[in-house]
């Protein structure tokens, strides 16, 4: 249903006093005659609203917009009258458009939007949410900005401005700038350089503008930054400027590798500072910008055997320089992200799936779908892990020596034997590194470090993975192809014998085997394989890895689905048996044809499969991608499954927006499987209307799984959620001014969380939060109280919260535990709330 306008007194009476804006207004001192009205131009606008309307009711949405426009910019005093209909037109027609891919001419009529209602928070929040997904995050971020500036409670606003601020000023730009020990090496270094003559500095990358500051206050004469982000340049602008800086630091926004001398900068400066580092070292672009640095905006290298003396007339580089250090490790948590650690799924064998596994691969044929690696905080992972080698040293770089960055991609792969110290099954080669700031100062990311860094990790691919033991050498390649750092773990020395590692991955090799003969016979006979036999390959996302190997939730799915197509048949008999001395074709008709389930989950879920499995049941996917779709078409043939109880519903709909709709005009769907909560830990924006929509498309006795969802929450004390959420304290950053402009960006909900291992103190039990009833929105309620137990002194600094997700009444999945794939979530407390422990009870207000 559109909102629409009947014709009534209100619209003549709206005509008629509608103004001749082409007739110029007359000043006098007698009274102004009323105007008389255009009768043409109101009968163009009656009859365009007219049309309007019938062209909503035949849901030709661009006609309908294009009337609209025409009404509203003859008759500016229809807006009121019009604008919920206006904005239903314009939301239905950029939906036609975006999955048209007609993307400049979506964003034209949402600037024809804006210049009739300039100040409509739901048009300003919905052109944000376009871009925000089309990747113009900076853009999108201002329009949120701007609807919550018309409308501060505006809560899709909100909520979307919070998610746009995750994206632009990510969240360890908090944990770096609350990491003291880090800050202050930072600042000795810059400060020892400019006192030993270098008087001139860039900064690169400059985020917060902290360094190129440490530079000015160290006594550098000329100082000047680049960042690419508009955010965080905005941001550094700000932030120069309140520390009474911003005539004496000239800020850039542009890339490093783009700047030129004389044009950005006068002449060549003495000193580079950066920290354009990620967890793989060279994963921001460190190498490149430094190789242009030297060739094109530092003074040339000092010579010599005292490299830190006097540097006026030459150039060098904070940090100097870095070791990679790196151990194989074994660890659960890793390995259920990146390959397929089952057998069965949902009582579905998998051996037809083929290879499975992660984008996160080091292969020697890599393509822009890949990643060499991934990160993680080792401390932090479910399970922990265990070390199979000793740190090792995989590589050594000196950023003061151009030749030899300009020669980094070109070196020989380095072949690296690793003892193994204990026994355990190869996951992942986990890397850190120690930044050389100077001869004196340095950081380390290592995993035992208290550090605001994580690891990167190079995880190990094999359909059945490996074991390796005490007395084994493992072989691991070291490169820097693309100047990524690449580890990869090749072959295994074992009893004199080389097991190629890449050959078992072809052969799926097994785990482990208790006869060793057996075990390295069967080693050797892999290096025999066919290698020309085609690998069926497919490439799932980490979640999605995981989402594959949570067997209660694909194995209570199947248990839920079972139970209701089971009640289904009962009550297809039961009619059958009721109408036996008067059989209607109805009856009949409808028992015969099978039950339509339609999975509607985002990425690639095997849900549907599991339903066709039911028997009787024609199963929809909403899988995209062909070679996804693949997958499910071998599992379905190698478990039985007839192609004619399988289709993929995106190939039968116009666009996504239209994926909740009947499945054909005679039908309705017996189940309606919602994706409801996000790999992040919140629930899915707008899954109360789908829910909405999807109870209209259900026959009856059917139902939408998940039928509820319980959220439950605790309050701990965390100093670690707050140094991550906020710059913290009251007293300046290194003597400057800066968290009151990041703290702008500060969300009060931290995601990705694994409660499981986060430090903190619980002050309750879990409790009960909320309740969102998708089978019956009459049983919701808009806010709620809920009176807590405290359990502990302390002070509440927040509330991580998950969710118990109902199939029915019975059967449920919880997002907390160490086989779920969900991550949780936390309200952080701006103002921490000190408890004393006399039987406190704490209001929690839910919305």
């Amino acid at each position: 249903m559109f909102p629409s306008e009947l014709f009534s007194a209100r619209t003549l009476v709206l005509l008629n006093g509608m103004p001749n804006t082409s007739t110029r207004q007359k000043h006098g001192r007698r009274t102004r005659r009323r105007r008389r009205a255009d009768p043409a131009r109101n009968e163009l606008v009656s009859s365009s609203l007219e049309s309007a309307q019938q062209c909503l009711f035949n849901q030709d949405y661009g006609t309908a917009f294009a009337h609209y426009l025409l009404v509203l910019n003859l008759a500016p005093v229809f807006k009121d009258f019009a604008r919920e209909s206006f904005r239903f037109t314009l939301f239905k027609w950029a939906e036609e458009l975006d999955s048209l891919g007609r993307i400049q001419y979506l964003f034209d009529c949402y600037e024809q939007a804006l210049e009739l209602f300039p100040d409509d928070e739901v048009i300003l929040n919905s052109m944000g949410e376009h871009l925000f997904r089309m990747g113009f995050r900076d853009e999108a971020a201002g329009y949120f900005h701007k609807a919550l500036k018309m409308r501060p409670d505006y809560p899709e606003a909100r909520e979307n401005f919070y998610r746009v601020a995750n994206w632009l000023v990510e969240r360890w730009h908090f944990f770096m700038l609350n990491d003291h020990g880090r800050n202050q090496k930072y600042q000795q270094a810059i400060q020892k350089a400019v006192q030993k003559g270098c008087n001139t500095v860039l900064d690169i990358g400059t985020g917060t503008g902290i360094l190129g500051m440490c530079a000015k206050k160290a006594g550098a004469a000329e100082v000047y930054a680049c960042e690419l982000s508009k955010t965080m340049y905005e941001l550094a602008c700000e932030v120069v400027s309140a520390n009474g800086m911003d005539g004496s630091i000239k800020i850039l926004h542009m890339k490093s590798l783009e700047m030129e001398v004389p044009k950005d900068i006068p002449h060549r400066v003495s000193l580079v500072v950066t920290e354009t580092v990620d967890a793989g070292l060279f994963g921001e672009g460190i190498i490149e910008s430094l190789i242009h640095a030297w060739h094109h905006l530092l003074l040339p290298p000092k010579r010599g055997e005292n490299e830190f003396g006097e540097q006026s007339a030459t150039g060098r580089v904070i940090p100097a320089g870095a070791t990679v250090f790196g151990m194989a490790v074994e660890c659960t948590e890793i390995r259920r992200h990146h390959r397929l650690c089952v057998t069965k799924v949902g009582g579905l064998s998998m051996a037809a799936a083929g290879e499975l596994h992660s984008p996160v691969s080091c292969s020697s044929e890599p393509d822009d779908s890949m990643e060499p690696y991934t990160t993680e905080r080792l401390s932090r992972l479910p399970g922990g892990y265990k070390p199979l080698t000793e740190p090792f040293t995989a590589l050594n770089i000196d950023f003061n020596n151009v030749q030899e960055l300009e020669g980094l991609s070109s070196r020989e792969v380095q072949e690296i034997r690793l003892p193994v110290i204990q026994q355990g099954e190869l996951d992942a080669l986990a890397v850190w590194f120690q930044l050389h700031l100077d001869e004196e100062n340095s950081l380390s990311t290592g995993p035992q470090e208290d550090t605001c860094w994580e690891q990167a990790i190079y995880p190990f691919h094999s359909a059945k993975g490996f074991v390796l033991k005490p007395r084994d050498e493992l072989i691991v390649e070291v490169s820097c192809r693309d100047a990524y750092l690449r580890l990869c773990s090749v072959a295994v020395l074992r009893d004199g014998h080389k097991i190629r590692l890449d050959k078992l991955m072809d052969s799926q090799y097994p785990v482990s085997n208790p006869n060793p003969e057996a075990e390295l016979c069967s080693a050797l006979a892999c290096l025999q394989t066919d290698q020309s036999q085609a690998r069926d390959f497919c490439m799932l996302e980490c979640s999605e890895m995981a989402l594959l190997n949570n067997q209660d939730y694909h194995q209570s799915f199947c248990t839920a689905l079972a139970k209701l197509i089971s009640q289904l048949k009962v009550k297809c008999q039961n009619q059958e048996r009721g109408s036996a001395f008067q059989p209607g074709p109805a009856v009949a008709t409808r028992c015969a044809s099978p039950f339509y389930v339609l999975d509607v989950s985002e990425g690639f879920s095997l849900l549907s499969l599991i339903a066709a499995s039911q028997g009787h049941v024609k199963a929809f996917s909403s899988v995209e991608k062909k070679k996804q779709q693949e997958v499910l078409k071998r599992l379905a043939r190698s478990n039985n499954i007839s192609e004619q109880h399988l289709e993929f519903w995106l190939n039968n709909t116009e666009d996504e927006q239209g994926m909740l709709q009947r499945p054909s005009r005679e039908k309705l769907w017996s189940a309606i499987i919602l994706d409801c909560v996000e790999t992040c830990g919140l629930i899915r924006q707008k899954l109360m209307e789908k829910a909405s929509l999807a109870r209209c498309l259900l026959e009856e006795g059917g139902r939408i799984f998940p039928g509820k969802i319980v959220v439950y929450g605790m309050l701990v004390e965390s100093e670690t959620l707050l140094l991550e959420s906020a710059v913290q304290g009251q007293e300046p950053t290194l003597g400057f001014n800066i968290a009151p402009f990041i703290n702008q960006f500060t969300v009060p909900v931290h995601v990705f969380l694994d409660f499981s291992t986060l430090e903190c103190r619980h002050l309750s039990e879990s409790v009960e939060l909320f309740v969102l009833n998708l089978m019956d929105a009459n049983a919701n309620y808009i806010n709620r109280e809920v009176k807590v137990q405290a359990t502990s002194a302390g002070r509440i600094t927040a509330i991580p919260f998950w969710y118990h997700i109902y199939l029915d009444e019975e059967i449920s999945v919880s997002t907390l535990g160490q086989a779920s794939h969900w991550k949780q979530a936390a309200v952080v407390l701006q103002q921490p709330l000190e408890i004393i422990l006399q039987k406190k009870m704490l209001g929690v207000n839910c919305m």
